[in-house]
């Protein structure tokens, strides 16, 4: 027997940052984000002898569960360090093949958590939360973090997913992602209570509950808009969020029409997410090819999705 499990990457909106800890216990983080068809996919079985050892990921998880009897392997169809949040997707995708194999059918949200727990516990990466609900639920969501997690799935209608499929363009500059001491020194300067990164993380996440707001509501243009304003906060951060390729990319977008842009996940590289308005989308698409690759994508309407082989 063998279980296969693919769970979704995600576009971050807005309200990145404002879910890892202890911003959301202490002020109430929010997240907007939406799930895409650019899927870790993982395959789980017995072995067959001879088997090469399992992914870090993979032997973290299987550890946790007492299934070090298992072999598995795991395929990704989009960059590594893209920003995509990939690592969490393929986290979800692990629990959830874990899960079926014990027999198990946890919730969304309980796959969710324990695909963080793996990484905090045991694989000691102490990140946020929204990128593995983004690929547990699938869809759009609005993430209300503070003692709990709150998910919240918002209903996009035909007419808004061909929109947002079509103006969001997503821009991979090649460059690597954020480094370690650019999050730690961010997450320092909150804790040291900095005037000007609590109030770019609070902004930020009240622009992300007005994302929610303009994707319930089919409202592209104002989605541009405040992606936009969130990136202005997002760079105020710290100067390693961004990069001299980044902002040129921001600017000839911008020059060309986009009515925002910003780069995913916590920034350094990867990717940078790029609205256009509905009669500028070729412009603003001919303005970013110069400075990096296009990734076609699909929204995603389902999360984690299970089968067996």
């Amino acid at each position: 027997m063998s279980i296969r499990a693919s769970a979704p990457t995600r576009l971050d909106f807005g309200g990145g940052w404002t879910d890892v800890p202890p911003f959301p216990e202490e002020r109430g983080g929010f997240v907007c984000n939406l799930a895409i068809e650019r899927r870790a996919t993982v395959t789980l079985r017995e072995p067959e002898g001879g088997e090469p050892p399992n992914d870090p990921l993979l032997h973290a998880a299987l550890t946790a569960h007492g299934l070090t009897h298992l072999v598995g392997t795991l395929q990704s169809d989009y960059p590594i360090g893209a920003g995509l949040g990939g690592s969490s997707a393929a986290g979800v995708a692990v629990a959830a093949a874990i899960a079926a194999w014990r027999g198990e059918v946890p919730s969304p949200s309980q796959l969710a958590e324990a695909s963080r727990r793996v990484e905090v516990e045991h694989l000691g990466i102490a990140g946020g939360r929204q990128d593995h609900y983004a690929a547990a639920y699938g869809g759009a969501l609005g993430l209300h973090f503070g003692a709990t997690v709150s998910a919240s799935p918002i209903a996009l209608g035909a007419e808004t997913v061909a929109s947002l499929e079509r103006r969001c363009l997503v821009v991979y500059t090649g460059e690597s992602r954020i480094s370690g001491d650019t999050i730690r020194a961010v997450l320092d300067s909150y804790a040291q209570r900095t005037p000007a990164v609590v109030f770019a993380l609070d902004r930020m996440a009240a622009l992300a509950r007005l994302m929610a707001t303009a994707l319930a509501t089919g409202d592209v243009d104002a989605l541009g808009a405040l992606v936009g304003e969130h990136w202005v906060h997002q760079r105020a951060l710290h100067p390693g969020i961004t990069t001299a390729r980044i902002d040129a990319l921001v600017a000839a977008t911008a020059a060309a029409g986009a009515l925002g842009a910003k780069p995913l996940g916590a920034s350094g590289g990867g990717c940078v997410l790029v609205i256009a308005p509905t009669d500028r989308v070729t412009a603003v698409r001919q303005a970013a090819r110069a400075l990096g690759d296009e990734l076609p994508f699909r929204i995603a309407r389902t999360g984690v999705e299970v089968t067996r082989e």
